[in-house]
Formats: structure tokens, C-alpha cells, sequence
């Protein structure tokens, strides 16, 4: 059975938006037509559903931690990267298994619910795989490697690729957590997995301003986070540049990369990364960054150097939801020259570009099976604090 869907405007992605166009799809969710306007549907005797607002693909979730949702509300607002590092730190000593899967399950729900169609997800075990297999969503599991010991490379990647097994089918890669818990061995040893290995990156990139002093000076709050977990940094010579301009040429070239959170990246790091020959995709998790940092990345800077960028929400941690429109609201709020029409391509064709799944998600195109989900409560092209999210497929 087809069906037509019918709003005060579609935005496709991959094109212009449509005012009062018609997406049509088939009963596997194949979308089969997109139409200009209703009238010659309706000739044909089709009928044609109307809504108010505004139909888009279903949203890709570039970041996530589906582990962490057992700590909703359970970590406190603005303290800052490092304190909400050691509070998850801590959190792992005391949680039983069975709150875990169920706080993963109602998160797995929760971005269903709010029209998420595929998922990039942090892992530090296979706990989630028994939820992924069964979930509607589209997952790629990004498993996660930390070590800043030179001399333990080789069992932290044994680590790694253990879980990796555990994971079995499933979408997965093995990836780095971020420049300051890594070190330059093991970043090597990733790309020389990369070489023989299909495994897209993506990495925690200057989410605190500390990052960035300790890779400098090798100064800062981490120089005691370092002190405090028993860590011996005595090896880390200070690089006389930000965290970002050291570790992206460590990254292998065959790979696509996602650079997640940019909370304190500056324009000459861009220049800097512009530069070199990788592929890069941007990735912003903005009220995640209001609530560990209370800050927001310069993304006016990444839209005037026209670079791919994406969003995700980060955890249930560190946001009150798993919502990709509440990620947009509030850059609309932030940033109110950023259009809904250049954003969405953010949280959809963008995030599923560099997942390598675009040919069946991120826009709304003959033959994909994107998902469609209706925006209501608009201002024209505009968001409201109001707007809403509703799935139509």
C-alpha cells in the first residue's frame, strides 16, 4: 500500500525545500516519489495525508553513549570535564548489570520515539549488543580505546579487539577516546590496523580548554586528574600546540573521521586541519557541551569554512534527552543566523555520510528508506521553542 505525506514544506537535504510537496512511499518504507504538489496524486484518485509543519528524513545520531543512561540526572550540570570524567569513573563501581540494560532500553526507545533512524555509538563493552540486535535503529558500534601508557599497548588493543569479537556482525571499529587519554603508541598502532582494516574513527576532540594546556605546557587540571588516578605521565613532553594540531596526523588517511565536540577549537586549528589530507566530518553535541562546560563551540566559524559537519547528543549523562531536535533548537536559539534548511543536513545526510550508510538514510531521495519524521509548531522555516517531532514512518 502507498502512502502520500503531504506538509507545509519538505526538506529533502539533498535539494531545495519543497513548499507543500508530497513524499510518497511503499510499505517497505521505500520512498517511491517525491512530488512538487498533491494535484495530479489526487487525479489520480490517491489519497494524500496533510500535515502543518515540516517533513524530514529520520535523524543519524553521530554520538552517543548508550552505556552511560543508567546516569541521567545523576551527574551534576557545569562542573566542568574533568569532574564529570571522574564522576563516571566512579559511577562504574557501583551500578548492577540488570539497571544497566534497562536504562539502555528505555534510551534505545527514547531516540526511536524522537525520530532517530541510526545511531553512532560509544562503546567500552558488548553490554549493548543484545539491545542492538533487536533494535529498530541502525547502529555502528565505535569501540573505545584508552591508554596513555606506552608500554601496555598491545593488551589494551587485545582489549579492544575482544570486544570487537563480541560484537560479532554488528557495525563496529575500533577507535580512540581522545588525545588526552591515548597515547602516541597506541594512536600508531590504530593506524596500522587502519591500513588492512575498513574501520571509520572517530575521536573526543577539545571538549575542555584543559586538553589543550596539557598538550601546550603540560600543565593544568588534567596534570592532576593524572596525579589523582595513579597515572604516570613522566614520558608526555609538552607539544607547544593545541591537542587537535598533535594527534590529527597520527589519524590514518585511508579513514573517514569524526571529530566530536570542538567545544574550544579555534580557527587556526581549522587552518591547520584543512591542511592535511583526511576526511573529516565535525561533530557537535551542543547540550552536552552546556551541561559539562556551559559552553558552545564557535559554529559560525565551521559554517563560514564550509566544512561537513554533524550532530549527536552524547549520553544521558550529560543531556536531559536523546532528542536531535532539541540539539537544533538550540543552535537555533544560539545561533539564529544558522537556517533549520543548513542545520538539518547536520542531523541527517551529514552523520550518515560518514557512517557509510547514505545510500539508504540522511535525505529524502527515490529509492532510499530514510524514515520520515514531521516538525511541527514552525515559524515558516523557522523553529519555535515549541516545535515538535512526530514520526510519520
Amino acid at each position: 500500500m502507498i502512502k502520500n505525506f503531504s506538509a507545509d514544506y519538505i526538506l529533502p537535504v539533498s535539494g531545495e525545500p519543497i513548499r507543500n510537496g508530497v513524499v510518497s512511499i511503499n510499505e517497505a518504507g521505500e520512498i517511491i516519489g517525491i512530488y512538487e504538489n498533491a494535484y495530479a496524486l489526487e487525479l489520480q484518485g490517491q489519497t494524500v495525508e496533510y500535515h502543518q509543519g515540516t517533513i524530514v528524513p529520520g535523524f543519524v545520531n553521530s554520538h552517543c553513549h548508550l552505556e552511560l543512561s543508567h546516569l541521567h540526572q545523576k551527574i551534576s550540570k557545569g562542573a566542568g570535564l574533568i569532574a564529570f570524567i571522574e564522576s563516571i569513573i566512579g559511577s562504574k563501581r557501583v551500578v548492577e548489570d540488570d539497571l544497566v540494560q534497562e536504562a539502555m532500553e528505555k534510551a534505545d526507545q527514547m531516540m526511536f520515539e524522537n525520530g532517530i533512524v541510526a545511531v553512532g555509538d560509544i562503546c567500552n563493552t558488548a553490554n549493548s549488543k543484545k539491545i542492538k540486535e533487536s533494535s529498530a535503529l541502525y547502529y555502528h558500534s565505535y569501540i573505545e580505546l584508552f591508554g596513555f601508557n606506552p608500554e601496555k599497548v598491545d593488551e589494551l588493543f587485545d582489549t579492544g579487539l575482544a570486544v570487537k569479537d563480541e560484537f560479532g556482525s554488528l557495525p563496529t571499529s575500533i577507535v580512540p577516546h581522545a588525545p588526552y587519554s591515548v597515547s602516541k603508541d597506541l594512536f600508531r598502532h590504530l593506524r596500522h590496523f587502519c591500513r588492512d582494516n575498513d574501520n571509520v574513527l572517530t575521536i573526543h576532540n577539545q571538549e575542555s580548554d584543559e586538553e589543550n594546556k596539557f598538550y601546550r605546557y603540560k600543565s593544568g587540571e588534567f596534570v592532576g586528574f593524572y596525579e589523582r588516578m595513579q597515572f604516570d605521565i613522566e614520558f608526555f613532553k609538552p607539544q607547544a600546540r593545541d591537542s587537535i594540531q598533535s594527534i590529527v596526523p597520527l589519524l590514518s588517511k585511508k579513514q573517514k573521521v569524526l571529530l566530536v565536540h570542538n567545544t574550544y577549537t579555534s580557527l587556526k586549528d581549522i587552518s591547520f586541519v584543512n591542511r592535511l589530507d583526511r576526511n573529516i566530518t565535525w561533530c557537535f553535541c551542543p547540550n552536552a557541551n552546556l551541561y559539562i562546560e556551559n559552553r558552545l563551540p564557535k559554529l559560525d566559524i565551521f559554517v563560514a569554512n564550509g566544512l561537513k559537519m554533524s550532530l549527536g547528543t552524547d549520553s544521558l549523562a550529560s543531556n536531559d534527552k536523546l532528542c536531535m531536535l532539541s540539539e537544533l533548537k538550540t543552535i537555533s536559539k544560539h545561533f539564529p543566523s544558522i537556517s533549520l534548511d543548513t542545520s538539518i543536513a547536520w542531523a541527517t545526510l551529514n552523520g550518515a555520510m560518514h557512517l557509510g550508510i547514505d545510500r539508504k538514510f540522511g535525505s529524502l531521495e527515490v529509492g532510499k528508506r530514510p524514515g520520515l519524521n514531521l516538525i511541527t509548531a514552525m515559524d515558516g522555516l523557522n523553529l519555535t521553542e515549541a516545535s515538535a517531532v512526530s514520526k510519520l514512518v
